[in-house]
């Protein structure tokens, strides 16, 4: 019996051959909600390999990531929550200042979560929101009772690559993606694809 990869978990179907390197500069940091932490499906995973500057923060409503509240009072970075705008925080274009480095703050949740973890922190709802048009809908299946038009936290960082100008990040990270849901279920049912 094969022991699972070190690096992606996958025991009948490593996809490290397929992670890409990444050149993209801004920082992402995925909020996690706790219930996300150890899903075989969570796509945000993907990101944190292939992004260099990416991280995991893990969403508290009590205690919030202290790293995080940091950065964002940082004056070298431009913060952006990837969420929906509303009437009280509407969704802007993205646009970088010249000397401040844009700070994505993606929520790593079903989207249910992802609500609660917005009206539950309102250092988190007082981000300025970025307005994202991806130009697909969500190609993710790995998970019941998909909303349309919500993408997965990977597909959302492919879109936001392209937003920001970075096409071939964009396209690399589509295909690492692609290429976990083409085997996930294969590997899940314990054989080779």
């Amino acid at each position: 019996m094969t022991t699972p990869c070190p690096r992606c978990g996958f025991q009948h179907n490593c996809i490290c051959h397929a992670e890409p390197t990444l050149n993209c500069p801004h920082v992402y940091v995925l909020l996690t909600h706790p219930k996300e932490m150890g899903k075989d499906t969570n796509t945000g995973q993907l990101m944190e390999r292939s992004l260099p500057h990416c991280q995991r923060q893990i969403w508290d409503r009590v205690n919030p990531p202290q790293a995080l509240l940091e950065m964002l009072d940082d004056p070298h970075y431009q913060p952006w929550l990837l969420f929906p705008g509303d009437d009280k925080v509407p969704a802007q274009p993205f646009h970088s200042p010249q000397d401040k480095t844009p700070l994505f703050v993606l929520l790593d949740a079903t989207w249910q979560e992802a609500r609660k973890m917005i009206r539950r922190s309102p250092w988190l709802a007082s981000l300025p929101r970025l307005e994202l048009t991806p130009g697909t809908g969500s190609s993710y299946a790995l998970r019941r009772n998909q909303q349309p038009g919500n993408l997965c936290t990977c597909e959302a960082g492919i879109a936001l690559l392209e937003t920001a100008g970075f096409h071939q990040d964009a396209r690399q990270l589509q295909q690492y993606f692609d290429h976990f849901t083409g085997v996930f279920h294969a590997e899940k049912s314990g054989h080779k694809k």
